[in-house]
């Protein structure tokens, strides 16, 4: 099957359907941010109450309907896959009558096709240590902003929390669909019976959940800023939120002072002078006591009883 992914349909959504007659796609298919899909998506829902209790509205706004559903009475051979509508792939019917949940090419084209933001960082400052990526925004819980295509980003955990947690056992996160908020717990991570929770860095709806941390949570630890990404989100609001968020010379100067911090702690818990020059290893938390690994994750990260 072809791809066309620089081709897209200048069409909106609900221009291809017929349920108007003219209107151009102006926000690149991002419907939940677009004004006039909510104002046609309002105005079907009071269709559908008024016709419950028996009353249909005369003209055009009476004739309103979901543009799934005007398309879903289609013959099959002629209902088109949003994908095809989107311009990204030649013509293909959709059997699932657009519930794109259950269905598997759906999945497999975004396994395969979607077009992302190249992921991996042009490059990595090297602190003390600790592995900062440029082009990264980094939230003052530890963990990352990476901007792939207008409101949509991934996030995750950085390299500090990964050095000073060491080996992660387990991962949690809610499901797809689910809303996160900018500075709420958002992705719980275990190592054994320790818990810890780490705060979301941004607003938004899940749009994907990395199958392969959750089943894999050490790449967390081996390649926490390209691999190791946790969510992927849709962010409505990502350019006011961004603003709280450090980037670039910020970024540098928080982990400069992260790892002061972090040397001084280790310094009076161990008795040993740790803030010598040297890096920072990989588990940490392996080689503390008890009572100190309570207290390094309360400062550092957020712990969970």
């Amino acid at each position: 099957m072809e791809t066309k992914i620089e081709q897209k349909t200048a069409a909106c959504l609900w221009m291809q359907a017929g349920v108007v007659k003219k209107k151009i796609c102006i926000s690149d298919f991002s419907c939940m941010t677009c004004r006039f899909d909510r104002a046609l998506r309002k105005a079907c829902h009071e269709n559908e109450d008024l016709q419950k209790k028996g009353m249909i509205l005369k003209g055009k706004r009476g004739n309103l309907v979901f543009w799934k559903e005007k398309l879903i009475k289609q013959p099959l051979a002629k209902r088109p896959c949003i994908h095809h509508m989107k311009g990204y792939i030649d013509f293909k019917a959709c059997p699932k009558t657009y519930h794109c949940i259950d269905c598997e090419f759906d999945h497999y084209f975004h396994d395969q096709f979607k077009v992302y933001t190249v992921l991996k960082p042009v490059e990595f400052n090297d602190i003390r240590g600790v592995s900062l990526p440029v082009g990264y925004y980094l939230h003052s819980g530890h963990t990352w902003v990476k901007i792939e295509d207008r409101s949509n980003v991934r996030i995750g955990i950085d390299d500090f929390a990964s050095r000073v947690l060491g080996k992660i056992t387990a991962i949690k996160t809610p499901l797809m669909g689910k809303q996160v908020f900018q500075g709420k717990k958002a992705i719980h991570i275990s190592r054994n019976k320790h818990k810890a929770s780490f705060l979301s860095p941004v607003s938004g709806v899940i749009t994907q959940v990395n199958s392969k941390v959750n089943k894999t949570p050490g790449l967390i630890n081996h390649d926490p800023y390209t691999d190791g990404w946790v969510l992927s989100l849709y962010c409505p609001n990502l350019k006011q939120e961004l603003k709280q968020l450090m980037f670039m010379d910020s970024n540098t100067r928080f982990m400069e002072m992260e790892m002061d911090r972090l040397y001084a702690f280790l310094e009076e818990e161990t008795q040993l002078a740790a803030a010598d020059g040297g890096s920072l290893g990989r588990d940490l938390f392996k080689n503390l006591p008890k009572i100190s690994r309570d207290r390094l994750l309360n400062l550092f990260i957020h712990k969970d009883p």
